[in-house]
């Protein structure tokens, strides 16, 4: 996949991605719901700062990692019939973590699965999935602008990777379709993903 993309790049021909990985979520509390559906509907505004076309190239946002030393997770068996809908990029606990691409902080928190994390929107309206984060950077909030410099967090190993190593679960999701039975469409960043 990597090589077919450096080629599109240096050739010029158009890179065709593979199908979005598309897993059913669990529906929540139907306040739990209600507040995430306000939060989708705040991202048109958000957007509207951001350039229209997303980013084909995203910074790897874990200090002191080489893309080549990211092994391939994206599609793995998980619990639950589940796949893994991003990438686990393994660092010592605190390592900082950046943002990948430029944009604003759409939400920070925390959940049973991710643990700690923030979501970042990018051009195009894509957002990026920062999880399982030791704790959130200082004076991080929704709304912020950020940059590729912006340290979001630190690695860690909150939500379901207590028993893991530390690492960023770090995900790309492309739209959210509230009615859909896959609401979240993930793309493997893998193949976005260059050194700093």
């Amino acid at each position: 996949m990597r090589v077919l993309f450096t080629l599109a790049l240096l050739f010029g021909v158009t890179y065709v991605a593979a199908a979005p990985l598309c897993q059913p979520e669990p529906r929540e509390s139907p306040a739990r719901e209600a507040e995430w559906n306000a939060d989708i509907a705040r991202l048109p505004a958000l957007s509207r700062s951001l350039p229209a076309r997303p980013d084909t190239r995203l910074l790897m946002p874990v200090a002191g990692v080489r893309v080549s030393q990211v092994a391939d997770t994206w599609n793995a068996a998980r619990p639950g019939n589940l796949k893994h809908a991003g990438q686990d990029i393994f660092a010592p606990r605190g390592t900082p973590v950046r943002s990948a691409t430029s944009g604003v902080v759409w939400l920070t928190g925390s959940s049973a699965r991710g643990g700690t994390w923030v979501y970042v929107l990018g051009a195009g309206g894509r957002r990026y999935y920062y999880a399982h984060l030791l704790r959130i950077a200082s004076g991080l909030h929704e709304g912020q602008r950020v940059t590729t410099t912006t340290v979001l967090g630190q690695v860690g190993t909150t939500g379901d990777a207590e028993t893991t190593p530390p690492h960023l679960h770090f995900a790309v999701f492309d739209r959210y379709d509230r009615t859909a039975p896959c609401r979240f469409p993930a793309l493997d960043p893998l193949p976005l993903l260059k050194n700093r």
